[in-house]
Order: structure tokens, then C-alpha cells, then sequence
């Protein structure tokens, strides 16, 4: 379910925003609101991923053994 959600959204964001009959014109979503949706999309997959988003790694300066 939450897949298909997911891309309702992908697809609402994607398509026009308004599309009028036989003058064929068009007006697309605001470049904000598509941002918006975007982050909210990722921000979604990246809660999905497992671990916490951070790597531990053991620092050695050089020249210590």
C-alpha cells in the first residue's frame, strides 16, 4: 500500500497541475511543491533503509602502530 502511494505521488507531482480542452494549454505544478514531494518521497525510502544512516570507521593517524 505504501507503494502505491508512493507513486500516486510521484505521478500527481510529475503530471500537470491544470489542462484545459481545445486552446491545449497547460500549467505544471510550482518547482517548489515538486521539491516538496520529492523530499517527502526520499525522505520516506531513506526511513525504510535499515541501520541509522551512519558508518563508524576507526581513525589511525599516520605513522601510529
Amino acid at each position: 500500500m505504501a507503494d502505491e502511494l508512493d507513486d500516486a505521488i510521484r505521478t500527481n507531482a510529475e503530471g500537470p497541475a491544470e489542462a484545459h480542452g481545445d486552446s491545449g494549454g497547460m500549467k505544471q505544478h510550482p518547482l517548489q511543491d515538486q521539491i516538496a514531494a520529492d523530499r517527502y518521497l526520499e525522505s520516506k525510502r531513506a526511513s525504510r533503509a535499515k541501520g541509522l544512516g551512519l558508518k563508524m570507521t576507526k581513525v589511525v593517524p599516520p605513522g601510529a602502530a
